[in-house]
C-alpha cells in the first residue's frame, strides 16, 4: 500500500466533500497524516454550512453529490469568496472536467485516483494560494508586473485591471503573472502546464479552459482577444503592445 506524504500541511484546513464514506475516510486519513486539519461533508448543503461556519483553505469536492451536485456547490462557495477547489469526478467525460474548471475549480482528479497524488495536488494548489510573504510559483518574490492596464503583484496575490481588482482563481492568477513576466513569447500548452503549474503530465484542455476564463476577465472583448493571443500550431502569447484582432 502506498504511503501518504507526511508533513507540509502546516495546519491548513481542508474540507472534503464526498457522499462515499469509504473515499472520504481514505482521503481524510491521508490529508490528516500530511498535517492538514480536515473537515468532512457528505452532501452539498452540509458542505456549504460547514464552509460558512469554518472557512476552509481548500475544498476537495466530489462532482457527483446527491441533491445538489458539485458544480452548484462550487458556484455557491465561490460566490461567498475565493477558495481553492479540487474537483473529484468518477466520469471520464472531458466535458464534466471542463465544466468543473469553468465554474472555478482550480484542479480536478478523476476517480479512481491515487490518494498520495491528491495530497500532492492539495499542497501544490495551497502553495500558490498563499498570501504575501508566502507565495510561490511564477513571479513569486519578484516585483509588481504592469502591462496593458494590468497590474499584478505576485507577493500579495493581487491583480488589477484599470484600477478594478480582478477575481481570479489560483490557476488564473498564476497564468496571468506568467504571461506578464514573459511578454511577446509564444508558449505551447505543454510548456504552460509545466512552467506555470509544475505539471509534467495532465490533460492539456486544462490550459485551454484557464486561458478562456482568463480572457473573459482581462480582455475588453473576450471573443476577439488582443492580449492573450492564440498562436496557431504553437499555443498562446501575451502581446500587450498589439492592436490587432486575436
Amino acid at each position: 500500500m502506498e504511503q501518504p506524504p507526511t508533513g507540509g500541511g502546516a495546519g491548513a484546513r481542508v474540507l472534503v466533500v464526498d457522499d462515499d464514506p469509504t473515499v472520504a475516510e481514505i482521503v481524510t486519513g491521508y490529508l490528516d497524516r500530511a498535517g492538514y486539519v480536515v473537515d468532512r461533508a457528505g452532501d452539498g448543503p452540509d458542505a456549504l454550512a460547514r464552509a460558512a461556519a469554518h472557512r476552509p483553505d481548500l475544498v476537495v469536492l466530489d462532482l457527483m453529490l446527491p441533491g445538489m451536485d458539485g458544480l452548484e456547490v462550487c458556484r455557491r462557495m465561490r460566490g461567498q469568496g475565493p477558495v481553492p477547489v479540487i474537483m473529484l469526478t468518477a466520469r471520464g467525460d472531458e466535458d464534466d472536467r471542463i465544466l468543473g474548471l469553468e465554474v472555478g475549480a482550480d484542479d480536478y482528479v478523476t476517480k479512481p485516483f491515487s490518494p498520495r497524488e491528491l495530497v500532492l495536488r492539495v499542497g501544490s494548489v495551497l502553495r500558490r494560494a498563499r498570501p504575501a510573504g508566502e507565495a510561490s510559483g511564477p513571479g513569486a518574490g519578484s516585483g509588481v508586473l504592469r502591462a496593458a492596464g494590468l497590474t499584478v503583484d505576485p507577493e500579495a496575490r493581487r491583480a488589477v485591471k484599470n484600477g478594478a481588482e480582478l477575481a481570479l482563481t489560483v490557476r488564473e492568477f498564476d497564468l496571468l503573472a506568467f504571461f506578464l513576466a514573459h511578454p511577446g513569447r509564444a508558449f505551447a500548452r505543454e510548456e504552460l502546464m509545466r512552467e506555470v503549474w509544475g505539471w509534467d503530465f495532465g490533460d492539456l484542455s486544462t490550459v485551454t479552459v484557464h486561458v478562456r476564463r482568463l480572457r473573459g476577465k482581462v480582455e475588453d472583448d473576450p471573443a476577439r482577444p488582443r492580449l492573450i493571443r492564440t498562436v496557431w500550431g504553437v499555443g498562446y502569447r501575451f502581446d500587450p503592445a498589439t492592436t490587432e484582432e486575436g
